[in-house]
Order: C-alpha cells, then sequence, then structure tokens
C-alpha cells in the first residue's frame, strides 16, 4: 500500500483516524478525514505504544498493527490458523479465559495452540460444542459472564478459600443431588454427600443414594463421571483437573446450568486412582476437593 501521510485527505485517512479513535488516542470529534496535526500525534502515541518506530506515516507495518490493535472482541470470527489471527480481540479472549481458570499461558495477544485449548475447555465447561472457535456462542457466553472476568487479573492457582467454604450456609442454603454410573463415581458421590451432612445435619447436598425420594427440578444435578463419553450432550462439562481453579470454573458452568429448566452440570474426574493411593483414598481425596469447589462456585 501507498502510506498514508500528513496532508492527504479521504477515505483512507478517516479509516485511519476512526481506528485511532476506537484505542483511545484521537477525539472522535478529530475524525475529518485529513491527516492534520491532530492525527500525526496520535499516530506518534499509538506508535510509542506498540513499540514500533514512530512515524508520521501510515506504511504497511504501521497500518497492520493499527488494524490489529482496533479489534474487539467478538468483531471477527477466531480460530487456530497459519498465520495466526493476532490482535486486541485475542488478548481480550485471553484475558476472559484467563480470568475465569482456563488460560494459564502468556497473554501475547495471539490465537495459538495453547489459546485454543484453553477455548476448547471453557466450551466444554459451559456445555457448548467444543470446537475451539470463537464465534457467536462462545462470545454470548462470555458476555453473559462478563461479571466474573471484567477488570479481574488471571488466575494461577486456587484462588478462594476452599477448605472451609462448606462451613458457610451453603450446604443448607443450596439443593444439589450428585450421583454417580459407576462403582467409583457413585462412591466420590457418596462420600461428598457423608461430609456434607458431616459438616451440617441440615445439609441439602446430597447423594442420590441418600435420597428417600426421586430428586426434582428444584434440586441441581450434578454427574460425576469418569469418561467423557457418558456426559450428557449439551450439559456443562467440567474437568476436574486443575485442582486450583476447580472452583471458579464449576462457578461459571452453574451461571449456565441455572439457565435450563432442570440445572445441571457433570464433572469428568481425571480417572479413578490419585497419585498412587488406593481406590478408597483416591475417591475420598476427589470427594473432599470437589464439595469444596462446588460450596466455594456457590457461595454468594
Amino acid at each position: 500500500m501507498e502510506p498514508i501521510k500528513r496532508n492527504d485527505t479521504g477515505a483512507a485517512v478517516e479509516d485511519v483516524q476512526q481506528r485511532l479513535c476506537r484505542i483511545g488516542h484521537l477525539d472522535e470529534a478529530a475524525v475529518t478525514g485529513t491527516f492534520d496535526e491532530a492525527t500525526v500525534r496520535a499516530l506518534a502515541a499509538f506508535c510509542l505504544e506498540s513499540s514500533l518506530p514512530v512515524s508520521e506515516e501510515v506504511t504497511d507495518k504501521v497500518w497492520a498493527a493499527l488494524v490489529d490493535a482496533s479489534y474487539n472482541l467478538g468483531d471477527r470470527t477466531l480460530y487456530l490458523r497459519m498465520p495466526y489471527f493476532h490482535g486486541h480481540d485475542v488478548l481480550e479472549l485471553q484475558q476472559a479465559l484467563g480470568a475465569l481458570g482456563f488460560f494459564h499461558g502468556g497473554q501475547d495477544a495471539i490465537f495459538g495452540a495453547f489459546t485454543e485449548e484453553a477455548l476448547r475447555r471453557f466450551q466444554l465447561n459451559l456445555g457448548l460444542p467444543s470446537d475451539g472457535i470463537a464465534g457467536a456462542y462462545t462470545y454470548a457466553a462470555l458476555r453473559n459472564l462478563a461479571h466474573s472476568w471484567v477488570g479481574k487479573e488471571a488466575t494461577h492457582g486456587a484462588t478462594r478459600h476452599l477448605g472451609f467454604a462448606r462451613a458457610a450456609d451453603v450446604l443448607e442454603s443450596h439443593a444439589v443431588c450428585l450421583f454417580g454410573t459407576d462403582e467409583f463415581s457413585r462412591s466420590v458421590a457418596s462420600r461428598m454427600s457423608n461430609l456434607s451432612l458431616a459438616t451440617n445435619p441440615a445439609s441439602k447436598i446430597i447423594s442420590a443414594d441418600s435420597l428417600s425420594v426421586a430428586p426434582d427440578s428444584s434440586m441441581m444435578l450434578v454427574h460425576v463421571l469418569l469418561s467423557a463419553e457418558d456426559a450428557e450432550v449439551g450439559v456443562p462439562l467440567v474437568s476436574y483437573e486443575d485442582e486450583g481453579t476447580l472452583g471458579l470454573r464449576l462457578e461459571s458452568a452453574i451461571d449456565v446450568a441455572q439457565d435450563a429448566p432442570w440445572p445441571r452440570l457433570s464433572v469428568l474426574l481425571p480417572g479413578a486412582m490419585w497419585l498412587e493411593a488406593g481406590p478408597e483414598r483416591s475417591a475420598q481425596h476427589y470427594a473432599i476437593t470437589l464439595l469444596d469447589a462446588l460450596c466455594a462456585a456457590l457461595q454468594e
């Protein structure tokens, strides 16, 4: 492209000014279609911010950086490709996924393999098609969860006091039915129920085996499972792995589940063995950490 420079006029100049305005370097009133002194100053400030040599001309390199910087989350569909997508919208996506507990890499504004993996886990967590494509449904889900990530830092470990979360009134204020579909997951669900009742006899977080009547739509169903193949399509699926952010990811899934006529979600355990512990100790470990994370997610 021919450089766009001082004193040029026309649609190309106005496009540059609109983008500088969008990213906060130029006032809206200064969008005139003429490459004037205000535009020169705004362009220089943008170059400094973008670690580019200060220039009074919009060259190919400056234009590419300006386009990248002026994308906002949701402006375009993002997915893994070569060359990688990069820009401000990718950075916003990484920041959102980081604050929600899914992205732990460097926030470099590049949609690479780590970003795609984090996006897939987020989609799976919310019961969306796990295709790694940031499109309309993904953006809608992120907007609905804006209160959980806008203005917040990325989570790199446990950010909530999980150990005593179940000691709060969460146990008796939230009706949850826990169940498994194999011997080990049923054991985990039963142990979670025993722990909750031992903590608070009035607990409403109990296993299906402990119910005297069938659960109804007033209870949230939490399916503990060992295989993703047993998960119900369209139901939020939360991976147990990464205990530090489990409560945060459960919270996102619960937000989605509660909008359904009968709220339900699934939790996928990493296996029937925790470290080198035996079956009973493994089931107890999963029960403790999962119950604490669930209570932390339900805590208001």
